[in-house]
């Protein structure tokens, strides 16, 4: 919960719905009361039985926010959980924000049997948040601010060193005393 409210804290914008996958394993009782017990409610949406595609941009963002910094081992160390929290919040999203533009689609039309995608030139989100008309004007100096100040060259060796300390740590948790096993493929080619 503290990290919703921090996220919330952060974003230029009034939330007006949280959205989640649908199985009962997503839906956090807690979060959902948190949102809907306030004075102004924020819609908390789930996406609909049997229709794994409802929330595809945001699965998307699986791949380029969390597989591809961490990949698919499952880093369930509880000692873990404060250094990859950190190297989000001081790396890795800065890193994404500021200096990784992406694509946003335009336009969707269907010519036969096929469809045709026309997209918005690659902004990152920091320019696609400055462009937009209703930022405050003190969020655009302080975004303006942020980036000035930020190196990406920088961020790409400290989010290597990170890495390598976060996979030496899940190796030497994850094996059994005295064991001699291999480094799990990720970490080894993180290092």
């Amino acid at each position: 919960m503290e990290r919703t409210r921090e996220v919330e804290a952060a974003l230029p914008f009034v939330l007006l719905g949280f959205d989640s996958d649908n199985g009962g394993e997503f839906i956090n009782h807690h979060l959902w009361r948190y949102f809907a017990e306030r004075k102004e409610p924020v819609r908390f949406l789930r996406s609909r039985p049997y229709h794994k595609n409802d929330n595809a941009h945001v699965e998307q963002k699986n791949w380029s926010h969390a597989r591809q910094l961490l990949g698919y081992e499952r880093l369930e160390i509880a000692e873990l959980l404060e250094p990859i929290n950190a190297l989000y919040a001081e790396v890795w999203s800065p890193l994404q924000n500021y200096f990784c533009p992406s694509l946003q689609l335009k336009e969707k039309s269907k010519q036969g049997s096929r469809y045709i995608k026309r997209y918005h030139p690659a902004q990152t989100a920091c320019a696609r948040l400055l462009a937009w008309p209703q930022c405050p004007r003190a969020r655009r100096r302080e975004l303006r601010e942020m980036q000035a100040g930020l190196a990406p060259m920088a961020l790409v060796e400290e989010k290597e060193r990170r890495l390598r300390k976060i996979f030496a740590l899940a190796r030497r948790s994850s094996r059994p005393a005295g064991s001699l096993h291999a480094a799990p493929a990720q970490a080894a080619a993180h290092q």
